[in-house]
């Protein structure tokens, strides 16, 4: 299984940003595909996710309302929109995929991806 995360850079607070995430290396209709973030000195941290079948999602609370996660199925990719973004959501941002006993808030998922840097200057 390979996830690929792109479209991190810098942003001024306020900006916008669209992660992607390309998963391919097997079928994931019944998987959870989640966005996470690790910033300097502090742990890894839920941000979002989603179930490939069926489409419900799952936000922290510190995101709900900016932040929209979504999913392409023909393109078997994952997308993060991110809007209204603050110096606090300055991060690495990973992609990562769980089989369906995974638990994406308490970060257990099965596959990870290499991150994508997120900046948002002040």
């Amino acid at each position: 299984v390979q996830l690929q995360a792109s479209g991190g850079g810098l942003v001024q607070a306020g900006g916008s940003l669209r992660l992607s995430c390309a998963a391919s290396g097997r079928t994931f209709d019944t998987y959870k595909l989640g966005w996470f973030r690790q910033a300097p000195g502090k742990e890894r941290e839920f941000v979002a996710s989603i179930r490939w079948s069926g489409s419900s999602t799952d936000y922290a609370e510190s995101v709900k309302g900016r932040f929209t996660i979504s999913r392409d199925t023909p393109k078997n990719t994952v997308y993060l929109e991110m809007n209204s973004l603050e110096p606090e959501d300055m991060a690495v941002y990973y992609c990562a995929a769980g089989s369906p006993g995974s638990s994406p808030r308490n970060s257990v998922m099965d596959y990870w991806g290499k991150g994508t840097q997120v900046t948002v200057s002040s």
